[in-house]
């Protein structure tokens, strides 16, 4: 599988999480501390996520990395 298929995978997964929990992109931004561009690019899969992004992320959703990038 290429990068860009998972990264775009993975930023279709963070904007459907986000959005269950009612969250828009700013408010996210907001919530987990990212810049709303950063957490664009990520959600578009032009960014690829570092460690301490990935749990930040994750940590915003309730939820562990593990959990977060599961079947990717």
């Amino acid at each position: 599988m290429s990068s860009n298929v998972l990264l775009l995978q993975f930023g279709k997964r963070v904007r459907k999480l986000r959005e269950s929990k009612g969250m828009n992109i700013s408010e996210f931004a907001a919530h987990t501390g990212l810049s709303r561009g950063h957490l664009s690019e990520l959600e578009h899969g032009k960014r690829e996520p570092g460690l301490f992004t990935l749990q930040t992320i994750a940590s915003g959703l309730d939820l562990s990395i593990s959990a977060l990038v599961r079947g990717l």
